[in-house]
């Protein structure tokens, strides 16, 4: 796991708990601030998987072109 990956599961936790905390509040403004966090998280995440991935790839067409 990359830092990409582990802030978009931070900011998913992050939204998630501000959701919870704008619907027991009855607080819409933070509820959606929350359903934001939570999207910019799962972005950021899919990001780092994307980036994880391709380094991956590279490793492998480097240990091939070494045999």
């Amino acid at each position: 796991m990359n830092r990409d990956e582990l802030d978009g599961k931070t900011d998913q936790v992050k939204g998630r708990a501000k959701q919870a905390w704008g619907h027991i509040t009855n607080n819409e403004r933070l509820h959606d601030e929350g359903t934001a966090d939570e999207a910019a998280g799962n972005v950021q995440e899919g990001f780092g998987k994307a980036r994880r991935k391709v380094g991956e790839t590279l490793d492998d067409i480097a240990d091939q072109i070494k045999e």
